[in-house]
C-alpha cells in the first residue's frame, strides 16, 4: 500500500472544522496545534484536541516543537489516545530529542519529522535514522525564512533532493513536501505537486481542503505515465533480449522498475 500523499492541516483551535476536515478526501487529516495556534489558545487547542482522539475519530496532530512551553503538554495529552495515529515534530534538528520522543508516546506510534530548518537540514540524515522516526517531511516556508532564501522552487531545490535522499538511504517512505500557499489557483497546485513528486517525493501538506484534489492528481502518475509504462511492460514480455522501448530507448531494469512504480497501485 502507497503512504499517505495529500495531508490536510486543521486548526487546532477550531473544533467545529474537524469533523469536516476528516470528511474532506485527505488521506491525512493532522490537527495543528503549532503554526495555527495563538499561545492564549495553546491549551484550549490541547483540550479539543484530545477530546476528539478520544471520542473515536482518528488524526495525526503536529505537536508545537521541542524546547517551547508547550511541547510537554502536548506530548503528555495525546501520548495513548485511541484515536492519535501519529505526530508530526516541527523543526526537528536532534536525534536524541526524536528518539526520547517516540519512547514517551510509546512502541508503534509513527513520528513524522518535519525538517525546516538549517540545523535540521544540516543534520537530516541523522534525523531520517533517529529510532521512531517513520517518514519525513519538508517545512519550505520556515527553512527560506531561517536562512534567508527565497521560497522559490529554484532556491529549495538543495533542501527538497537532501531530504529525499536522506529518506533513501534510511529506508523511510518517501518524503512529504510543504505546503503551497496558494489556494484558489488549482493549477499552480497541481504544478507544485508535480515537482515534488519529480524530485522524489510522494506527499505534500495541503492548509486548504480545496488543494486536496489538484494536489492529488499532481502526485499521481500522469497519463502519459501510465501509457508510456503499460508500452514498456508489454514491450519487454516474453523477451530474454535487449528490447526497445515505445520511445526508442533500450529497456533495461531500471525502466523496467519505474515503469512497474508507475502501474502501483
Amino acid at each position: 500500500m502507497r503512504p499517505e500523499a495529500t495531508w490536510l492541516f486543521v486548526p487546532g483551535n477550531v473544533p467545529r472544522r474537524f469533523a469536516k476536515a476528516a470528511a474532506a478526501g485527505a488521506d491525512a487529516v493532522v490537527i495543528d496545534l503549532e503554526d495555527a495556534v495563538r499561545p492564549e489558545d495553546k491549551d484550549t487547542a490541547r483540550a479539543d484536541t484530545l477530546r476528539w482522539l478520544s471520542d473515536g475519530s482518528q488524526a495525526w496532530v503536529r505537536l508545537n516543537a521541542a524546547g517551547t512551553p508547550w511541547f510537554d503538554e502536548d506530548v503528555d495529552a495525546v501520548a495513548g489516545a485511541s484515536g492519535l495515529l501519529g505526530v508530526l515534530v516541527p523543526k526537528a534538528e536532534d536525534p536524541a530529542a526524536l528518539a526520547a520522543l517516540s519512547a514517551r508516546l510509546g512502541t508503534g506510534t509513527a513520528v513524522v519529522a518535519l525538517v525546516e530548518t538549517a540545523a535540521g537540514l544540516h543534520r537530516v540524515h541523522d534525523v531520517a535514522t533517529a529510532p521512531g522516526v517513520t517518514r519525513l517531511a519538508f517545512g519550505s516556508l520556515d527553512l527560506a525564512a531561517d536562512l534567508g532564501a527565497d521560497d522559490t522552487a529554484e532556491a529549495m531545490l538543495f533542501a527538497r533532493s537532501t531530504i529525499v535522499l536522506a529518506s533513501r538511504v534510511a529506508g523511510l517512505s518517501a518524503p512529504i513536501d510543504g505546503v503551497t500557499t496558494v489556494i484558489d489557483d488549482a493549477d499552480a497546485v497541481t504544478a507544485a505537486a508535480r515537482h515534488a513528486r519529480s524530485l522524489g517525493f510522494r506527499g505534500k501538506l495541503c492548509v486548504h481542503p480545496a488543494q486536496i484534489a489538484p494536489t492529488a492528481r499532481g502526485l499521481a502518475s500522469s497519463a502519459d505515465e501510465i501509457a508510456w509504462a503499460r508500452a514498456v511492460l508489454q514491450a519487454a514480455e516474453g523477451s530474454a533480449g535487449a528490447v526497445t522501448g515505445p520511445d526508442g530507448r533500450m529497456i533495461d531494469k531500471p525502466v523496467l522498475d519505474r515503469a512497474r512504480a508507475l502501474l502501483r497501485p
